[in-house]
């Protein structure tokens, strides 16, 4: 392995690093969420849909910090295939029908929404520990 593959596989785990506390911290906030969203189900009201909603904005907030962070990873690994939008948007008809028609299907649409949402912060949590680990491996042989 040249210098220029050390420093670029260097770079990769210093972004992986500064990624995973960002995917834990996105996963707290959707389970903060999805944990309002079963309250709301059971007739939370207004003041549980904002404070769902709330979480929902801050998770998306980091989701689009760490989807800068793998744009970048991308680029340092271009042979790995990563997926690099995870974002999410939270304006969109289903928060507006949350709030207009706060109702049980309302909510559990928009339960489904966080739940996918989780699914997809924890499938990105075990692909980057998993590369985490392959990239260390590789650069202990070089």
């Amino acid at each position: 392995m040249d210098e220029i593959e050390k420093n670029r596989l260097e770079r990769a785990l210093a972004l992986i690093r500064q990624i995973l506390p960002l995917v834990e911290a996105a996963e707290k906030k959707f389970k903060s969420a999805r944990n309002w969203g079963f309250l709301d189900m059971f007739g939370g009201g207004t003041l549980v849909d904002l404070i769902k909603h709330y979480k929902l904005n801050t998770a998306a907030d980091i989701m689009n910090q760490i989807s800068f962070l793998l744009q970048q990873l991308q680029a340092e690994l271009r042979q790995v295939v990563i997926p690099v939008d995870f974002r999410m948007n939270t304006m969109t008809f289903a928060t507006f029908a949350d709030f207009l028609f706060d109702g049980i299907l309302a909510d559990t649409y928009m339960q489904s929404k966080i739940m996918k949402s989780l699914d997809q912060v924890r499938e990105l949590k075990n692909r980057l520990i998993l590369l985490e680990k392959n990239l260390s491996a590789l650069k202990q042989r070089g």
